[in-house]
């Protein structure tokens, strides 16, 4: 009897210390599975457009930009509506609409082959996956331990790139060549739905879901509290950048990348999704390693040496060691991976975001996301406008001196000392460093 017992009771624990709030497990279980279907296009979807309405890469950058907007918009509404509605409704509002308006491109837009159409369509459903997924991280944060946040908030990036490209990308380079790139985006969408369903009925009785906000606060008004905070507490406003920063070349690769690597070096478009999945698998176990390092070496450093500089470094190796070395795949892959392991080093941002704003948890959520959403269109837009003048290479550059700039802005992320002791760093590494 007592086996079974102390079985039970080992299992919390296990959670505990691995950083995974076991009320929300299937909310991440759900969130990888709709992930998945929203990446399933993520490889393909620049040149689908193409030859299917945009025209020329250029007018598929400018469909993928204002879908970037729309997911920027959603990014930040997610925070900020998640105070007042509660992360429930607002997961559940990001569901309807990415599978209404998914099914209105897939039947309406794509067969018409109208670019205006496209543009419309596609673009609106960029609400869907942010106010999803960021209402599901919202919900994190608002239940999990200080001491285990980081650890938490790295399963999150686990189950969110795990899916985005991760898996959709493997997914569509096993279907692709079957069934073809249309049908491919049918069976992404039956995953994004039965990955809504898990997390919202899994995660039904989990506390945290409701209305976060005090009485008597309207949406209209922590929509606009989420805007001030950025100027009365200029330090989240770095944040939102360094947040920015972190994905927008991601985006702005899966851009002209396809060319570089399908046709360029001729690895075909299932070599190119390879490596994004390498990229991706590669990112989500060095979530949950940089989760859980962060609330060790400390939150500051990990971002900076491991985020900020490692990525300014893997993002010029992931373009030009491939050119100087030639087509080899293996080369290409381990680019990949490194790239996908140093993007990781990002995850202590949320962290940093939570904690500088004591008192107003989802405004500066909200702003975290706002630097999210925003980084889908300013990448590809920095595409479309650098590309023809300086070139794939020179875009790269571009990138990776974001990157550093990254590095230098977090000296800025001034955490109240209060919310230092679950942290393992000494309190004097939250104020800004000396140089």
């Amino acid at each position: 009897m007592t086996a079974p017992h102390t079985a039970r009771r080992g299992s919390p624990a296990l959670l505990d210390r691995i950083g995974l709030p076991k009320p929300l497990i299937w909310g991440f279980v759900g969130l990888l599975l709709f992930m998945i279907g929203d990446g399933v296009e993520s490889g393909y979807i620049a040149p689908f457009l193409a030859a299917n309405g945009a025209g020329t890469e250029t007018g598929a950058a400018v469909i993928i930009t204002a879908y970037g907007l729309i997911v920027t918009a959603g990014s930040w509404l997610a925070g900020a509506l998640s105070d007042v509605w509660g992360p429930r409704r607002v997961m559940l509002a990001g569901l309807i609409v990415w599978g209404v308006f998914e099914v209105l491109f897939l039947a309406v837009a794509v067969p018409a082959q109208d670019f205006t159409l496209m543009l419309i369509i596609y673009g609106v459903r960029g609400f869907g996956y942010p106010l999803f997924a960021y209402g599901f991280l919202v919900w994190i944060l608002a239940t999990s331990p200080e001491k285990r946040l980081g650890s938490a908030v790295g399963w999150f990036y686990f189950a969110f790139t795990g899916g985005l490209p991760t898996l959709g990308s493997l997914m569509a380079s096993g279907t692709e060549p079957v069934i073809g790139e249309y049908l491919t985006l049918w069976v992404s969408l039956i995953m994004v739905v039965a990955g809504g369903i898990v997390a919202l009925v899994g995660i039904r009785a989990a506390r945290g879901g409701e209305r976060l906000a005090a009485p008597g606060v309207t949406a209209r008004q922590s929509i606009l509290n989420s805007i001030s905070l950025a100027y009365k507490n200029p330090r989240i406003g770095a944040g939102c950048l360094i947040r920015l920063i972190n994905t927008a070349p991601q985006y702005g690769f899966l851009v002209y990348m396809p060319t570089v690597f399908a046709t360029g070096l001729g690895f075909g478009t299932a070599g190119w999704l390879q490596l994004i999945f390498t990229l991706g698998f590669a990112n989500i176990f060095a979530n949950l390693f940089f989760g859980v390092l962060s609330d060790r070496l400390g939150w500051h450093r990990t971002l900076r040496w491991f985020g900020c500089i490692g990525s300014a470094v893997s993002s010029l190796c992931l373009y030009f060691v491939p050119q100087l070395v030639g087509p080899n795949y293996w080369v290409a892959l381990i680019c990949a991976a490194f790239y996908g392991i140093t993007l990781a080093g990002f995850t202590p941002i949320s962290v940093l975001m939570s904690l500088m704003a004591p008192g107003q948890k989802g405004n500066a959520v909200a702003l975290l996301n706002l630097g999210a959403g925003a980084a889908t269109f300013i990448g590809p837009l920095i595409v479309a406008v650098f590309l023809a003048t300086v070139g794939a290479g020179g875009v790269t550059v571009i990138f990776a001196s974001l990157y550093l700039a990254a590095g230098f802005a977090v000296r800025w992320l001034k955490v109240p000392e209060d919310a230092q002791v679950s942290n393992a760093q000494p309190a004097k590494e939250a104020e800004p460093a000396r140089t």
